[in-house]
């Protein structure tokens, strides 16, 4: 039996609970439902989310049918020593905050962030980019800004750090306070307070897009930022090889999680083949083929484009000229089209889902909502 969205809808009106729905979408056999409740309480949540499961599989008991319903309160209890107030808040005047990640390092994840920010100015939009990467910042170099140090203005009687500007981009990394060959020996705490403060403590004005470069893995600093800031999507970047792929699989699933929720925008594939400039038409695929692509297509996200080996993006982020600064190169070309498709997504996200919460971390081994 097929599943369609008609048929979800029937259902829940069958059972009145179409009002406390407000968003239903069906991946082949997956149904994810967003409701609210009227009651903060969390036995009226689950006694909602558990009415609307179970009245799904009683009207396909033969179909392999997953369900997953989040319910969230229309009522916003006060706060209190049990209940405290979340700390993040929005930044005013970004639109978009998108989270550039990957499972592990050496993958090229601050060059795609560099390029794919740099393509967004290039399309008219105003971007900024955050270097989170905190024990191993590379932003600076990449866009010839090493050794610059951020100013301070006041706004609105308060004193805030003005982000570097190149190539039309506002950048602020810890690598503009500390000596280029300084080691940033730090803590989780530490790390997260730095990054809570380029972030908030920044004069980052009116943006489409701030581009948050994250370090590898899926730890403390990716945790600092879902709490601190509302991230509207990710994108996750991986080399086709299977020893990259198994993490870039966690981190899809670590914005996945029920207690974080991020929506993944897609996968972008870097290093995915080798051409060489004298035999054009040649592609070998050193890493292995389509190894992202097909994770994409497994873990049912986007699939935002493939990158190949060319030198000029290389010898851009040592130069600090990122590559898609270059007009009608091809790199330039390939960047432009994954940024389109990225753009894309982002719509498509922004149109059927609701905004990003904030995540109240409640434990150092997890969080929860």
């Amino acid at each position: 039996m097929s599943i369609d969205k008609n048929k979800i809808k029937n259902i829940l009106e069958e059972i009145n609970a179409e009002k406390w729905v407000k968003n239903i979408q069906i991946f082949g056999n997956k149904v994810m439902i967003d409701a609210v409740s009227p009651s903060p309480a969390m036995h009226d949540k689950k006694k909602l989310e558990d009415k609307l499961t179970e009245s799904i599989h009683q009207d396909f008991p033969d179909a392999d049918v997953q369900v997953r319903v989040e319910v969230k309160s229309t009522a916003k209890p006060s706060p209190s020593k049990e209940n405290p107030q979340i700390l993040g808040k929005k930044i005013d005047g970004i639109q978009n905050i998108i989270a550039v990640a990957s499972g592990k390092g050496g993958v090229g994840k601050s060059t795609v962030a560099s390029n794919l920010a740099v393509s967004l100015r290039e399309m008219g939009f105003q971007v900024g980019l955050l270097d989170a990467d905190i024990h191993g910042p590379s932003i600076p170099t990449m866009f010839d800004v090493e050794g610059a140090k951020p100013h301070s203005v006041n706004v609105n009687g308060k004193s805030k750090m003005e982000p570097i500007e190149s190539y039309g981009i506002k950048i602020l990394s810890i690598g503009f306070f500390t000596a280029i060959d300084q080691a940033v020996v730090w803590r989780g705490a530490m790390a997260s307070k730095a990054l809570q403060q380029l972030i908030h403590d920044a004069h980052w004005g009116k943006l489409d897009f701030l581009i948050v470069d994250l370090p590898p893995g899926t730890g403390d600093i990716q945790l600092s930022l879902v709490q601190q800031v509302p991230v509207t999507g990710a994108v996750i970047v991986s080399t086709p090889q299977d020893v990259a792929l198994a993490d870039a699989r966690k981190g899809v699933n670590m914005f996945q999680l029920e207690s974080i929720n991020v929506p993944v925008l897609g996968i972008v594939e870097n290093m995915s083949y080798f051409t060489p400039e004298e035999l054009p038409e040649n592609k070998y695929y050193i890493f292995g083929k389509n190894g992202a692509k097909n994770l994409a297509d497994k873990l049912n996200v986007p699939f935002l484009g493939e990158v190949p080996l060319i030198q000029g993006i290389r010898e851009g982020g040592d130069q600090g000229r990122p590559a898609t600064a270059e007009a009608n190169s091809l790199a330039s070309e390939i960047y432009r089209s994954i940024t389109k498709n990225m753009v894309k997504s982002l719509v498509e996200r922004n149109t059927n889902l609701p905004p990003t919460e904030i995540v109240r971390i409640t434990t150092m081994s997890g969080c929860s909502s």
